[in-house]
Protein backbone atom coordinates (compact mmCIF):
# COMPACT_ATOMS: atom_id res chain seq x y z
CA UNK A 1 0.00 0.00 0.00
CA UNK A 2 1.34 2.94 -0.78
CA UNK A 3 0.40 6.71 -1.44
CA UNK A 4 -0.76 7.73 -5.04
CA UNK A 5 1.93 9.34 -7.19
CA UNK A 6 -0.30 10.41 -9.78
CA UNK A 7 -0.52 14.53 -9.86
CA UNK A 8 1.04 16.92 -7.45
CA UNK A 9 -0.33 17.73 -3.61
CA UNK A 10 -2.60 20.39 -4.68
CA UNK A 11 -4.38 17.87 -7.12
CA UNK A 12 -4.61 14.91 -4.94
CA UNK A 13 -5.53 17.62 -1.93
CA UNK A 14 -8.60 18.82 -4.40
CA UNK A 15 -10.02 15.80 -4.19
CA UNK A 16 -9.93 15.65 -0.47
CA UNK A 17 -11.72 19.32 0.11
CA UNK A 18 -14.86 18.53 -2.32
CA UNK A 19 -16.55 17.33 1.17
CA UNK A 20 -15.83 20.27 2.83
CA UNK A 21 -17.68 18.68 5.57
CA UNK A 22 -15.11 16.05 6.33
CA UNK A 23 -12.43 18.91 5.95
CA UNK A 24 -13.97 20.61 9.05
CA UNK A 25 -14.03 17.45 11.37
CA UNK A 26 -10.73 16.14 9.67
CA UNK A 27 -9.03 19.57 11.36
CA UNK A 28 -10.99 19.80 14.07
CA UNK A 29 -10.13 15.99 15.32
CA UNK A 30 -6.54 16.84 15.05
CA UNK A 31 -6.46 20.16 16.12
CA UNK A 32 -8.48 18.87 19.31
CA UNK A 33 -5.45 16.25 19.80
CA UNK A 34 -2.73 19.32 19.72
CA UNK A 35 -5.03 21.38 22.21
CA UNK A 36 -4.82 18.07 24.21
CA UNK A 37 -1.38 17.55 23.60
CA UNK A 38 -0.59 21.68 24.89
CA UNK A 39 -2.44 20.78 27.84
CA UNK A 40 -0.58 17.69 29.07
CA UNK A 41 2.82 19.76 27.77
CA UNK A 42 2.32 22.73 30.38
CA UNK A 43 1.41 20.09 33.03
CA UNK A 44 5.19 19.57 33.12
CA UNK A 45 7.23 22.46 34.50
CA UNK A 46 10.51 20.90 32.69
CA UNK A 47 9.21 20.32 29.22
CA UNK A 48 11.04 22.69 27.47
CA UNK A 49 14.17 21.03 29.18
CA UNK A 50 12.71 17.40 28.03
CA UNK A 51 13.07 18.75 24.37
CA UNK A 52 16.25 19.85 24.59
CA UNK A 53 17.44 16.94 26.53
CA UNK A 54 15.34 14.69 23.83
CA UNK A 55 17.26 16.95 20.70
CA UNK A 56 20.47 16.11 22.48
CA UNK A 57 20.10 12.61 22.84
CA UNK A 58 18.99 12.15 19.68
CA UNK A 59 21.73 14.55 17.83
CA UNK A 60 24.43 12.34 19.94
CA UNK A 61 23.08 8.89 18.75
CA UNK A 62 23.03 10.29 15.51
CA UNK A 63 26.73 11.15 15.52
CA UNK A 64 27.78 7.63 17.35
CA UNK A 65 25.20 5.25 14.96
CA UNK A 66 28.47 2.97 13.77
CA UNK A 67 29.46 2.71 17.33
CA UNK A 68 26.07 2.25 18.99
CA UNK A 69 24.84 -0.20 16.24
CA UNK A 70 27.55 -2.73 16.62
CA UNK A 71 26.82 -2.10 20.78
CA UNK A 72 23.36 -2.88 20.05
CA UNK A 73 24.16 -6.08 17.43
CA UNK A 74 26.77 -7.29 20.15
CA UNK A 75 23.82 -7.18 22.86
CA UNK A 76 21.19 -8.54 20.83
CA UNK A 77 23.60 -11.74 19.90
CA UNK A 78 24.09 -12.27 23.68
CA UNK A 79 20.61 -12.04 24.36
CA UNK A 80 19.94 -14.84 22.05
CA UNK A 81 18.52 -12.69 19.72
CA UNK A 82 19.13 -12.58 15.68
CA UNK A 83 20.05 -9.62 14.09
CA UNK A 84 19.57 -8.96 10.19
CA UNK A 85 20.86 -6.03 8.45
CA UNK A 86 18.52 -4.75 5.31
CA UNK A 87 20.31 -1.33 3.26
CA UNK A 88 17.30 -1.06 1.18
CA UNK A 89 13.28 -2.35 1.38
CA UNK A 90 13.68 -4.79 -0.97
CA UNK A 91 16.14 -6.63 0.96
CA UNK A 92 13.93 -5.94 4.63
CA UNK A 93 11.31 -7.36 2.72
CA UNK A 94 13.53 -10.57 1.40
CA UNK A 95 14.35 -11.31 4.70
CA UNK A 96 11.42 -11.20 6.64
CA UNK A 97 9.87 -13.37 3.73
CA UNK A 98 13.10 -16.00 4.33
CA UNK A 99 12.43 -15.93 8.28
CA UNK A 100 8.64 -16.83 7.52
CA UNK A 101 9.39 -19.12 4.87
CA UNK A 102 12.08 -21.58 7.20
CA UNK A 103 8.64 -21.68 9.73
CA UNK A 104 6.28 -22.47 6.87
CA UNK A 105 4.33 -19.30 8.42
CA UNK A 106 0.81 -19.09 6.77
CA UNK A 107 -0.59 -16.26 8.96
CA UNK A 108 1.40 -13.11 10.40
CA UNK A 109 -0.22 -10.63 12.63
CA UNK A 110 1.21 -7.35 12.59
CA UNK A 111 1.31 -4.78 15.10
CA UNK A 112 2.03 -0.74 13.80
CA UNK A 113 4.82 -0.16 11.85
CA UNK A 114 5.44 2.78 9.85
CA UNK A 115 8.66 1.25 8.39
CA UNK A 116 6.97 -1.99 6.93
CA UNK A 117 4.57 0.86 4.93
CA UNK A 118 7.82 2.15 3.59
CA UNK A 119 8.94 -0.83 2.36
CA UNK A 120 5.68 -2.09 1.33
CA UNK A 121 5.89 -5.13 2.74
CA UNK A 122 2.24 -6.49 3.25
CA UNK A 123 1.84 -6.80 -0.47
CA UNK A 124 5.21 -8.18 -0.85
CA UNK A 125 4.55 -11.49 1.37
CA UNK A 126 0.62 -11.59 0.10
CA UNK A 127 2.40 -11.96 -3.47
CA UNK A 128 4.03 -14.75 -1.95
CA UNK A 129 0.94 -16.73 0.03
CA UNK A 130 1.25 -15.36 3.64
CA UNK A 131 -1.42 -13.88 5.01
CA UNK A 132 -0.59 -10.59 6.74
CA UNK A 133 -2.99 -9.50 9.85
CA UNK A 134 -2.73 -5.77 10.66
CA UNK A 135 -3.46 -5.62 14.51
CA UNK A 136 -4.02 -1.88 15.23
CA UNK A 137 -7.32 -1.40 15.11
CA UNK A 138 -7.02 1.83 12.95
CA UNK A 139 -4.75 -0.26 10.35
CA UNK A 140 -7.09 -3.27 10.53
CA UNK A 141 -9.55 -0.63 9.05
CA UNK A 142 -7.83 0.59 6.40
CA UNK A 143 -6.03 -2.82 5.58
CA UNK A 144 -9.61 -3.97 5.25
CA UNK A 145 -10.60 -0.65 3.25
CA UNK A 146 -7.52 -1.78 0.98
CA UNK A 147 -6.34 2.19 2.37
CA UNK A 148 -2.65 3.44 3.03
CA UNK A 149 -2.80 5.24 6.41
CA UNK A 150 -2.81 9.07 6.53
CA UNK A 151 -1.53 9.44 9.61
CA UNK A 152 1.55 8.06 11.52
CA UNK A 153 -0.58 7.34 14.36
CA UNK A 154 -4.42 7.97 13.91
CA UNK A 155 -4.23 5.81 10.57
CA UNK A 156 -7.90 5.96 9.89
CA UNK A 157 -8.66 9.42 10.99
CA UNK A 158 -9.77 10.75 7.34
CA UNK A 159 -12.99 7.74 7.78
CA UNK A 160 -16.52 8.57 9.50
CA UNK A 161 -17.53 6.05 12.05
CA UNK A 162 -20.43 5.39 9.75
CA UNK A 163 -18.15 4.44 6.90
CA UNK A 164 -16.69 1.86 9.61
CA UNK A 165 -19.69 0.82 10.40
CA UNK A 166 -20.56 -0.32 6.72
CA UNK A 167 -17.23 -1.61 6.37
CA UNK A 168 -17.01 -3.56 9.33
CA UNK A 169 -20.73 -5.28 8.16
CA UNK A 170 -19.51 -6.31 4.65
CA UNK A 171 -16.44 -7.57 5.83
CA UNK A 172 -16.47 -8.94 9.36
CA UNK A 173 -20.55 -9.23 9.90
CA UNK A 174 -21.50 -6.92 12.20
CA UNK A 175 -24.88 -5.41 12.03
CA UNK A 176 -26.20 -3.16 9.00
CA UNK A 177 -26.03 0.49 9.84
CA UNK A 178 -24.21 0.24 13.30
CA UNK A 179 -21.93 3.06 13.99
CA UNK A 180 -21.37 2.81 17.80
CA UNK A 181 -18.15 3.08 18.02
CA UNK A 182 -18.42 0.50 21.27
CA UNK A 183 -19.76 -1.80 19.35
CA UNK A 184 -17.54 -1.73 16.40
CA UNK A 185 -14.54 -2.06 18.37
CA UNK A 186 -15.78 -4.95 20.46
CA UNK A 187 -16.72 -6.21 17.17
CA UNK A 188 -12.98 -5.49 16.10
CA UNK A 189 -11.56 -6.94 19.29
CA UNK A 190 -13.32 -10.46 18.78
CA UNK A 191 -12.21 -10.59 15.06
CA UNK A 192 -8.65 -9.94 16.25
CA UNK A 193 -9.11 -11.97 19.00
CA UNK A 194 -9.29 -15.50 16.77
CA UNK A 195 -6.53 -13.80 14.42
CA UNK A 196 -3.64 -13.35 17.58
CA UNK A 197 -4.80 -17.37 18.03
CA UNK A 198 -4.36 -19.00 15.02
CA UNK A 199 -0.92 -16.93 14.02
CA UNK A 200 2.30 -18.78 13.02
CA UNK A 201 3.89 -15.25 13.89
CA UNK A 202 3.99 -11.85 14.76
CA UNK A 203 6.27 -8.58 13.99
CA UNK A 204 6.24 -5.08 15.35
CA UNK A 205 7.59 -1.96 14.44
CA UNK A 206 10.36 -0.65 16.75
CA UNK A 207 9.72 2.64 18.88
CA UNK A 208 13.12 2.55 20.73
CA UNK A 209 16.23 -0.01 20.22
CA UNK A 210 18.29 0.00 23.43
CA UNK A 211 21.93 -0.08 22.77
CA UNK A 212 23.38 -0.82 25.85
CA UNK A 213 20.97 -3.63 26.46
CA UNK A 214 20.21 -5.33 22.90
CA UNK A 215 16.60 -4.70 23.58
CA UNK A 216 13.72 -3.10 21.82
CA UNK A 217 10.40 -0.90 23.08
CA UNK A 218 7.12 -1.31 21.80
CA UNK A 219 4.45 1.51 22.55
CA UNK A 220 0.69 0.96 21.93
CA UNK A 221 -2.43 2.26 23.59
CA UNK A 222 -4.33 -1.70 22.48
CA UNK A 223 -1.82 -3.98 23.60
CA UNK A 224 -1.93 -5.68 20.81
CA UNK A 225 1.74 -6.25 20.52
CA UNK A 226 2.33 -7.99 22.95
CA UNK A 227 -1.12 -10.04 22.33
CA UNK A 228 1.34 -10.93 19.20
CA UNK A 229 4.43 -11.66 20.43
CA UNK A 230 3.96 -13.60 22.99
CA UNK A 231 1.57 -16.18 21.18
CA UNK A 232 3.57 -17.73 18.40
CA UNK A 233 6.99 -19.00 18.88
CA UNK A 234 8.59 -16.71 16.19
CA UNK A 235 8.58 -12.73 16.86
CA UNK A 236 9.97 -10.40 14.09
CA UNK A 237 11.02 -6.75 14.92
CA UNK A 238 11.50 -3.87 12.27
CA UNK A 239 13.48 -0.79 13.13
CA UNK A 240 15.22 1.61 10.87
CA UNK A 241 19.20 2.76 12.38
CA UNK A 242 17.72 6.09 13.61
CA UNK A 243 15.42 3.94 16.05
CA UNK A 244 18.71 3.56 18.29
CA UNK A 245 19.32 5.14 21.93
CA UNK A 246 22.12 4.54 24.05
CA UNK A 247 20.74 3.62 27.11
CA UNK A 248 17.38 2.83 29.27
CA UNK A 249 17.95 6.74 30.73
CA UNK A 250 17.56 8.28 27.04
CA UNK A 251 14.53 5.86 26.22
CA UNK A 252 13.23 7.23 29.46
CA UNK A 253 13.35 11.15 28.61
CA UNK A 254 11.94 10.26 25.20
CA UNK A 255 8.88 7.69 26.68
CA UNK A 256 7.86 11.16 28.73
CA UNK A 257 7.34 13.36 25.79
CA UNK A 258 6.15 10.23 22.95
CA UNK A 259 2.61 9.86 24.09
CA UNK A 260 1.70 13.69 25.88
CA UNK A 261 3.41 14.98 22.05
CA UNK A 262 0.52 12.88 20.26
CA UNK A 263 -2.50 12.37 22.13
CA UNK A 264 -1.79 13.85 25.23
CA UNK A 265 -1.80 10.95 27.60
CA UNK A 266 0.90 10.73 30.10
CA UNK A 267 1.79 7.79 28.86
CA UNK A 268 1.35 4.84 26.11
CA UNK A 269 -1.55 1.92 28.09
CA UNK A 270 1.91 -0.46 27.02
CA UNK A 271 5.15 0.07 26.82
CA UNK A 272 6.80 -3.05 26.47
CA UNK A 273 10.76 -3.90 26.28
CA UNK A 274 11.59 -7.35 24.51
CA UNK A 275 15.52 -8.26 25.46
CA UNK A 276 15.63 -11.67 23.93
CA UNK A 277 13.02 -14.88 22.71
CA UNK A 278 10.69 -16.78 24.78
CA UNK A 279 11.59 -20.37 25.81
CA UNK A 280 12.21 -22.87 22.67
CA UNK A 281 11.24 -19.76 20.40
CA UNK A 282 12.74 -17.19 17.81
CA UNK A 283 13.30 -13.66 17.84
CA UNK A 284 14.69 -11.42 15.04
CA UNK A 285 15.12 -7.75 14.69
CA UNK A 286 15.89 -6.77 11.28
CA UNK A 287 17.79 -3.35 11.05
CA UNK A 288 17.03 -1.22 7.61
CA UNK A 289 18.88 1.87 6.44
CA UNK A 290 16.65 2.76 3.14
CA UNK A 291 18.54 5.82 2.85
CA UNK A 292 18.73 7.28 6.06
CA UNK A 293 22.85 7.01 5.76
CA UNK A 294 22.67 8.99 2.55
CA UNK A 295 20.01 11.74 4.48
CA UNK A 296 22.85 11.83 7.45
CA UNK A 297 25.18 13.16 4.81
CA UNK A 298 23.28 16.54 4.75
CA UNK A 299 23.98 17.76 7.65
CA UNK A 300 20.19 19.11 7.59
CA UNK A 301 17.90 16.42 6.27
CA UNK A 302 20.03 14.66 9.07
CA UNK A 303 17.86 16.51 12.10
CA UNK A 304 14.67 14.75 10.45
CA UNK A 305 15.89 11.26 11.69
CA UNK A 306 15.87 12.79 15.44
CA UNK A 307 11.95 12.37 14.93
CA UNK A 308 10.32 9.83 17.54
CA UNK A 309 7.25 9.52 15.16
CA UNK A 310 4.57 11.09 17.82
CA UNK A 311 2.56 12.80 14.98
CA UNK A 312 2.16 16.15 16.51
CA UNK A 313 3.55 18.12 13.57
CA UNK A 314 0.67 16.38 11.40
CA UNK A 315 -1.93 17.53 14.05
CA UNK A 316 -0.89 21.03 14.17
CA UNK A 317 -0.10 21.50 10.27
CA UNK A 318 -3.07 23.96 8.64
CA UNK A 319 -1.92 22.35 4.90
CA UNK A 320 -2.00 18.61 6.31
CA UNK A 321 -5.33 19.04 8.44
CA UNK A 322 -7.28 20.76 5.28
CA UNK A 323 -5.79 18.21 2.67
CA UNK A 324 -6.07 14.97 4.60
CA UNK A 325 -2.91 12.19 4.64
CA UNK A 326 -3.50 10.60 1.02
CA UNK A 327 -3.00 14.35 -0.73
CA UNK A 328 0.87 13.17 0.61
CA UNK A 329 2.67 11.05 -2.06
CA UNK A 330 4.89 9.65 0.30
CA UNK A 331 3.50 6.67 3.29
CA UNK A 332 4.78 9.37 5.88
CA UNK A 333 1.92 12.34 5.25
CA UNK A 334 2.46 15.89 7.13
CA UNK A 335 5.24 18.14 7.53
CA UNK A 336 7.59 14.68 8.85
CA UNK A 337 6.55 13.51 5.10
CA UNK A 338 8.28 16.44 3.67
CA UNK A 339 11.52 16.52 5.37
CA UNK A 340 12.51 12.91 5.19
CA UNK A 341 10.47 12.94 1.50
CA UNK A 342 9.93 11.42 -1.29
CA UNK A 343 12.58 12.63 -3.99
CA UNK A 344 10.66 11.97 -6.83
CA UNK A 345 7.45 14.09 -6.08
CA UNK A 346 8.71 17.56 -7.17
CA UNK A 347 5.48 19.27 -5.72
CA UNK A 348 5.74 18.16 -2.30
CA UNK A 349 8.47 20.66 -0.35
CA UNK A 350 5.57 23.01 -1.54
CA UNK A 351 3.28 21.92 0.32
CA UNK A 352 3.94 24.14 3.04
CA UNK A 353 3.43 27.81 4.16
CA UNK A 354 6.28 27.68 6.47
CA UNK A 355 4.68 28.65 9.81
CA UNK A 356 7.02 26.69 11.57
CA UNK A 357 3.98 25.34 13.87
CA UNK A 358 5.59 22.17 13.14
CA UNK A 359 9.15 22.84 14.57
CA UNK A 360 7.75 24.34 17.47
CA UNK A 361 5.70 21.22 18.61
CA UNK A 362 8.44 18.75 18.13
CA UNK A 363 9.67 16.77 21.43
CA UNK A 364 12.75 16.01 20.05
CA UNK A 365 13.23 19.89 18.21
CA UNK A 366 13.37 18.90 14.41
CA UNK A 367 13.50 22.01 12.61
CA UNK A 368 11.37 20.84 10.23
CA UNK A 369 10.65 24.21 8.60
CA UNK A 370 14.15 24.80 8.42
CA UNK A 371 14.70 21.49 6.66
CA UNK A 372 11.36 21.78 3.92
CA UNK A 373 12.70 25.11 2.91
CA UNK A 374 15.93 23.26 2.42
CA UNK A 375 14.30 20.68 0.41
CA UNK A 376 13.16 23.23 -1.90
CA UNK A 377 16.54 24.56 -2.14
CA UNK A 378 17.77 20.89 -2.98
CA UNK A 379 14.95 21.32 -5.97
CA UNK A 380 16.17 24.29 -7.23
CA UNK A 381 19.64 23.45 -7.50
CA UNK A 382 18.59 20.25 -9.10
CA UNK A 383 16.66 22.28 -11.66
CA UNK A 384 13.35 19.94 -10.75
CA UNK A 385 11.29 23.25 -9.57
CA UNK A 386 7.26 23.03 -10.17
CA UNK A 387 6.27 23.55 -13.24
CA UNK A 388 5.42 27.31 -13.58
CA UNK A 389 7.79 28.38 -10.75
CA UNK A 390 10.95 28.03 -12.78
CA UNK A 391 9.51 30.30 -15.77
CA UNK A 392 7.77 32.91 -13.60
CA UNK A 393 9.86 32.79 -9.84
CA UNK A 394 12.86 34.15 -11.38
CA UNK A 395 10.62 37.26 -13.26
CA UNK A 396 9.10 37.78 -9.55
CA UNK A 397 12.65 38.17 -8.11
CA UNK A 398 13.97 40.69 -10.43
CA UNK A 399 10.65 42.57 -9.56
CA UNK A 400 11.17 42.32 -6.12
CA UNK A 401 14.53 43.86 -6.28
CA UNK A 402 13.54 47.03 -8.14
CA UNK A 403 11.53 49.77 -6.07
CA UNK A 404 10.27 51.00 -9.41
CA UNK A 405 8.72 47.83 -10.57
CA UNK A 406 7.59 46.74 -7.03
CA UNK A 407 5.75 49.77 -6.43
CA UNK A 408 4.50 50.16 -9.90
CA UNK A 409 3.41 46.02 -9.93
CA UNK A 410 1.89 47.24 -6.53
CA UNK A 411 0.30 50.29 -7.56
CA UNK A 412 -1.63 48.40 -10.74
CA UNK A 413 -2.82 45.69 -8.46
CA UNK A 414 -4.26 48.30 -5.78
CA UNK A 415 -6.22 50.20 -8.64
CA UNK A 416 -7.34 46.91 -9.98
CA UNK A 417 -8.71 45.70 -6.65
CA UNK A 418 -10.83 48.62 -6.40
CA UNK A 419 -12.07 49.14 -9.78
CA UNK A 420 -12.59 45.65 -11.36
CA UNK A 421 -15.06 42.84 -10.38
CA UNK A 422 -13.81 39.79 -8.38
CA UNK A 423 -14.88 37.81 -11.19
CA UNK A 424 -12.68 39.43 -13.47
CA UNK A 425 -9.40 39.18 -11.13
CA UNK A 426 -9.94 35.33 -9.64
CA UNK A 427 -8.56 34.02 -12.66
CA UNK A 428 -5.05 35.90 -12.22
CA UNK A 429 -4.73 34.50 -8.45
CA UNK A 430 -4.60 31.25 -9.81
CA UNK A 431 -5.57 28.18 -7.53
CA UNK A 432 -5.08 30.79 -4.22
CA UNK A 433 -7.71 32.65 -5.64
CA UNK A 434 -9.88 29.38 -5.81
CA UNK A 435 -11.34 29.13 -2.39
CA UNK A 436 -10.68 32.36 -0.95
CA UNK A 437 -11.85 36.41 -1.62
CA UNK A 438 -9.59 38.60 -2.94
CA UNK A 439 -8.09 41.30 -0.01
CA UNK A 440 -10.16 45.17 0.30
CA UNK A 441 -7.54 47.15 -1.46
CA UNK A 442 -5.26 49.48 1.12
CA UNK A 443 -6.37 53.22 0.26
CA UNK A 444 -2.35 53.85 -0.26
CA UNK A 445 1.25 51.58 -0.60
CA UNK A 446 2.89 50.74 2.48
CA UNK A 447 6.02 52.99 1.67
CA UNK A 448 3.89 55.85 1.59
CA UNK A 449 2.18 55.88 4.92
CA UNK A 450 5.49 55.29 5.92
CA UNK A 451 7.19 58.11 5.04
CA UNK A 452 4.09 60.05 5.99
CA UNK A 453 4.52 59.13 9.08
CA UNK A 454 8.66 58.24 9.88
CA UNK A 455 8.55 61.73 11.42
CA UNK A 456 5.97 61.42 14.14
Amino acid sequence: MSHSNQGTHASRAEIFCRDESRVDWHSRALWLMREKRDRAASAIPEWESLRQLGSEIKLHTLTHLSQLLETFERNCIANGISVHWASTAAEHNQIVHDILSRHQVKKLVKSKSMLTEECHMNPYLEERGIEVIDTDLGERIIQLAHQPPSHIVVPAIHMKKEEVGELFHQKIGTEAGASDPTYLTRAARAHLREQFLTADAAMTGVNMAIADKGAVVVCTNEGNADMGVNLPNVQLHSMGIDKLVPNLDAAAVLLRMLARNATGQPVTTYSSMYSGPKTGGEMHIIIVDNGRSKMLQDAILAESLKCIRCGGCLNTCPVYRRSGGHSYSYTIPGPIGLAVGDPADNSMPWACTLCASCTGVCPTKVPLDKIIHHRRRLKAQEQQLPYGKAAYMPLVGKMMASPLALNCAMSVARTSLRYLPGSLLKPFAGAWGKYRELPVAPSSSFERWYSQHRSK
